[in-house]
Order: structure tokens, then C-alpha cells, then sequence
């Protein structure tokens, strides 16, 4: 445990390494485009446009509580769509095939491999970070006020960082020996995506009468973070701190195991890449 809590502090060294592959993996992004980092902007209004045209206006929801606006369903809908479509699955699928990708970086003898999901996890969040003044822009135009709640939403942001970063080290250091990995992963954010309440509330009806289906949906760690998102933006409530502290209890103890298994597995890498 020394050893592994020795290696975490010594990434520090590396703080401008990464700061130059996140910029240059910003810039690649865009590359080409005539708007360039604009899109990083544009993108999640689009996505916003989109979700309240289809689900505020075609697919009505049918939980009662959202009846009074179409805009309102779709706020609470982007309080979720956004840190987990951006960010998490974005950043989850990267790192899938980011060993892999870099294989010539990772043959390098002095190469620190696990710069890398850092990098994937780092960049996505910044993209998350630009789409985060659409969502709260459009908070009071749909009808919901600011609260001083919202102030904790970087606390939200922190679980979130840390849960999303362990999964990476874990996902990456798998994939490079087992290449299904990638395949089994896609369908699993999907399965994962709509057992998380993002498209419904955990006040819905049919959960509440299921005991079972609660305690499923109250063991993923990812309904806690979106309840933070929606308690902070769009109900304008206090996070529920018992439930988002073992959330982040998991996620640390998720970042070191998929730290260690990360580190056990990368003398491995240059040959499986």
C-alpha cells in the first residue's frame, strides 16, 4: 500500500506532461473545424435542443410530477445527459483503447503509462466543464430559480472525477489483455445508462413501490452522483451527503484498485499493445 500510495504522489511530477497532452488532445479534437472550440459550447445546446423537442414535446414523460412543462423534463433530463454522455461514457470508451492507441508511447522505457486515462478522464471533464454554463444558463429560462445549493455542485464534480477515473485505470489495464473488453463495455454503459436515473426520477411511482428495484437502483454508485447533479441544478436542494459519501467512500476505494491493478499489469503493456 506504501509502495502504491508513493507512486500516486510521484504523478505529480508529471502535472505538466499532462497538462500538454490534455491541451493538444482539446485541440486535436476541433481540428479542422471552422468553429473550433465554439463547438465545445454548441454541442451541448444541441444536445439540449434535441432532448426537450423529443422527450418535452413528443415522448411525454409519464411520471405525473413533470405534467406542467415540457421544459421542465427537459432540464432534468440535461442535469444528467451531460455529465454522463460527455464525460463518463465518453471517457470510459477512450480509455477502452487509449493503451492500445498509444502503443508506441508505451514501448518508451520512460513513458509514465498511467498519464493516460488521466489524460482521457482530464479532457472529457473540460468538455464537460464548457457544456456546464448551457446547462445552468438555461436553468431560470425554464422556470427554476438559482439556490445557494448550487454551490455544492463542485463537490458533486469531485465524486464524479474520482468514481470516472478509477473505472478508467480498471478498464484500461483489462482491455489491453482481453480485447472483448471494448464490445462488452458498450453494451454495458447502456445497460448502465438506463439504470441510473437520468430519463426518470427516483421519486417515480413504479420504484417507489418496488422494494427491489430501489435497492438495485440505491447499489449504483452512479445514481448517486446524477441525484447530486439534480438536487444542486434542478430541484434546488441540499445533496444528500450520507448517500454521496459512501458514494465517494467506493469511488476512492475504486481509484485504488484500479490503480494497483493498473500498476500490477504494466510491465505487460508493451508486449500486448
Amino acid at each position: 500500500m506504501r509502495r502504491l500510495i508513493n507512486k500516486l504522489k510521484g504523478l505529480y511530477k508529471y502535472r505538466i506532461l499532462i497538462r500538454t497532452l490534455v491541451g493538444r488532445e482539446l485541440k486535436a479534437r476541433y481540428r479542422g473545424t471552422v468553429l473550433g472550440f465554439v463547438w465545445s459550447f454548441v454541442n451541448p445546446l444541441l444536445l439540449l435542443t434535441v432532448y426537450t423537442f423529443v422527450f418535452g414535446f413528443i415522448l411525454r414523460p409519464r411520471d405525473p410530477s413533470f405534467d406542467a412543462s415540457p421544459w421542465s423534463y427537459a432540464l432534468f433530463l440535461f442535469c444528467g445527459i451531460l455529465p454522463w454522455q460527455v464525460w463518463f461514457a465518453a471517457s470510459s470508451m477512450e480509455s477502452s483503447n487509449i493503451l492500445i492507441a498509444q502503443g508506441n508511447l508505451i514501448k518508451k522505457m520512460l513513458f509514465p503509462t498511467e498519464i493516460l486515462p488521466i489524460v482521457s478522464v482530464t479532457s472529457n471533464f473540460i468538455h464537460f466543464l464548457f457544456g456546464l454554463p448551457i446547462l445552468l444558463l438555461f436553468v431560470p429560462l425554464m422556470g427554476k430559480p438559482y439556490t445557494p445549493y448550487l454551490l455544492f455542485l463542485p463537490v458533486v464534480i469531485l465524486v464524479q472525477y474520482v468514481f470516472t477515473l478509477g473505472f478508467c485505470f480498471l478498464i484500461s489495464s483489462l482491455t489491453v489483455h482481453f480485447r472483448d473488453i471494448r464490445d462488452i463495455l458498450t453494451n454495458l454503459l447502456t445497460f448502465w445508462f438506463f439504470s441510473t436515473p437520468i430519463i426518470y426520477a427516483m421519486t417515480f411511482e413504479p420504484i417507489q413501490k418496488h422494494a427491489v428495484l430501489r435497492i438495485f437502483l440505491n447499489l449504483n454508485p452512479m445514481t448517486h452522483i446524477m441525484w447530486g447533479y439534480q438536487n444542486c441544478v434542478y430541484y434546488g436542494e441540499l445533496i444528500r451527503w450520507k448517500r454521496l459519501g459512501v458514494t465517494f467512500i467506493v469511488s476512492l476505494i475504486l481509484f485504488f484498485v484500479g490503480y494497483y491493478l493498473f500498476d500490477r499489469l504494466r510491465d505487460s503493456f508493451p508486449e500486448e499493445v
